[in-house]
């Protein structure tokens, strides 16, 4: 997947594109796969980097929701139950399955809990993943040995899964261009263009690499930018209602010295009534998440204080080691494209996480809502109603058991760095074959190779350091200032690649640092 050749295939394409998905996150990227994979003449364009946005920035978790169990939607957990095992199935080499633990500090807990998560068991059917159970405090203890053991009375396990969110989101888009589909990076709409009778025909975009505008006409144009779907859908008609409540997630991360061994903790009511994970993830630890309306949506969202000091406090109420912000590696938020809710409703909690699939009068499809376990679901139900307003040829939907790009069944993904790759480890591998020294670490902690910033260039479409350090590896997420330490070399390497000059090295080490500071924790003044 080279953005070169992809730029042509958009240059030399001859007549009108079938379809057209404005956003490259989850729910475009898992549009543009199904559309592609019935055969239809797909355009993808994203304005900045693919899963830049919400896609890039979850829990890392592929679950059912047992939080929206317990608030009594059965219809969204079970939908969500079918997807988490279809994107298990589908994607083995970045989808792994998770033991979450229940700590009990009340008698009543642990049946509590233990008969509402035998429900979410029943719920999965044949796609289930473990037997939750009920487990003494030894057992408790002995699988999270950090737990804060005055008054622990036992515990309750459950099961869902763990996934690495930016790298599906490569290996979707690198699934939809093995069905033909064209997919750019760093190629922004400006306008949407209609015919005489105001019917949606096309778009024109600007390459923000090249400057070269596109005028493009297709059939169908999907707006699934998430939580920027109410500016596109403005570009369509100037007076339309927002639709979308963004709510902002904030996670930080920690040593996995917090949590050394592989199981992850749950925490089903905080103080405030929401729901907190602390998961192991690329040898640390994530600790969120909060649940905070804010007003707009921001490209970089920055946390606030307050949200990082409620995690720590939550955490330290579970972990006998007990987290300060001295020990925060990084801190990322994320905002969720929720549907605005009626009437005066204030809570996140009231606002509902189905998925919607608009249409407007003028013919543009908008799809907002949902969350990365059912991308697969709103992608079939987005280019369902695609088929019909564009007058597609009938085409069934084939998701359901596609193998996701680089599916790989035979890799420790919780142990091994390079799993995220599957089947392309060996080709990664191979270039260190054939050069030695693209097998040099540039970091030992993240852990990083030259060979594996190489790849992202000439396979990945990684454009700038930031592409590189926060998408294509994590380091941005786990470990904001060795990110720094090592983003002038990183910068180097794409820049030989890129055969960009010193002056791009300069001015990619400013964005990059600039952008750094939404991650990193530091005196409390700076954020007063």
């Amino acid at each position: 997947m080279n953005r070169y050749a992809m730029l042509q295939n958009l240059r030399s394409h001859e007549g009108i594109w079938d379809i057209l998905v404005i956003g490259g996150g989850a729910t475009g990227l898992g549009i543009a796969v199904d559309s592609a994979a019935r055969g239809f003449k797909t355009l993808l364009l994203e304005q900045n980097d693919f899963a830049k946005g919400t896609s890039s920035r979850s829990t890392k978790l592929v679950h059912g929701g047992v939080r929206y169990l317990q608030q009594g939607g059965i219809s969204l957990v079970i939908e969500a139950l079918k997807e988490r095992g279809l994107m298990i199935q589908n994607a083995p080499h970045l989808v792994s399955n998770q033991v979450f633990v229940i700590p009990n500090y009340s008698w009543w807990d642990g049946p509590f809990y233990h008969l509402g998560l035998k429900l979410y068991d029943f719920m999965s059917g044949d796609l289930g993943i473990g037997s939750s159970k009920r487990i003494s405090v030894e057992e408790t203890i002995s699988y999270i040995p950090t737990i804060d053991q005055k008054g622990l009375v036992g515990g309750v396990i459950y099961f869902d899964c763990q996934f690495d969110d930016a790298r599906m989101a490569i290996s979707l888009a690198k699934t939809a261009a093995q069905f033909n589909g064209v997919l750019l990076n760093y190629m922004k709409v400006e306008k949407i263009i209609k015919n005489e009778e105001g019917i949606v025909e096309g778009v024109m975009a600007l390459d923000l690499e090249t400057k070269e505008k596109h005028k493009i006409q297709s059939k169908v144009i999907i707006n699934a930018t998430g939580v920027f779907a109410d500016a596109v859908k403005k570009m369509d008609d100037p007076d339309a209602r927002e639709m979308i409540q963004p709510s902002q997630g904030t996670h930080v991360v920690l040593d996995a010295s917090f949590l050394p061994d592989k199981y992850a903790i749950m925490v089903p009511h905080t103080k405030d009534g929401r729901i907190l994970f602390a998961v192991p993830w690329h040898n640390k630890v994530i600790v969120g998440t909060t649940d905070t309306l804010v007003e707009k949506p921001l490209l970089e969202p920055h946390f606030q204080l307050q949200e990082v000091e409620f995690i720590l406090e939550t955490a330290s109420q579970y972990l006998s080691k007990k987290p300060t912000k001295k020990d925060v590696l990084s801190v990322f938020s994320g905002l969720r494209p929720l549907l605005k809710p009626e009437g005066n409703k204030q809570s996140t909690k009231e606002i509902s996480r189905h998925h919607k699939v608009m249409i407007s009068s003028s013919g543009l499809i908008t799809v907002i809502g949902g969350k990365w376990t059912t991308y697969r679901k709103m992608a079939e139900d987005t280019v369902d109603n695609a088929i019909l307003l564009g007058r597609l040829k009938a085409s069934p939907c084939i998701t359901n058991d596609l193998p996701i790009f680089g599916y790989y069944k035979n890799l420790n993904i919780t142990e091994d760095p390079l799993a995220v790759y599957g089947a392309e480890k060996q080709d990664l591998l191979d270039l260190e074959t054939e050069n030695p020294t693209y097998g040099d670490v540039i970091s030992e902690s993240l852990p990083l190779k030259i060979s594996q910033v190489i790849w992202a260039v000439r396979h990945e479409m990684s454009r700038t350091i930031e592409d590189m350090l926060a998408r294509r590896v994590r380091g941005l997420f786990l470990d904001v200032n060795e990110s720094l330490r090592i983003a002038p070399k990183v910068a180097q390497v794409m820049a030989s690649e890129l055969h960009k000059s010193p002056d791009w090295i300069k001015n990619q080490l400013k964005e990059f640092r600039a952008t750094a500071r939404h991650y990193q924790l530091v005196d409390d003044e700076t954020y007063s």
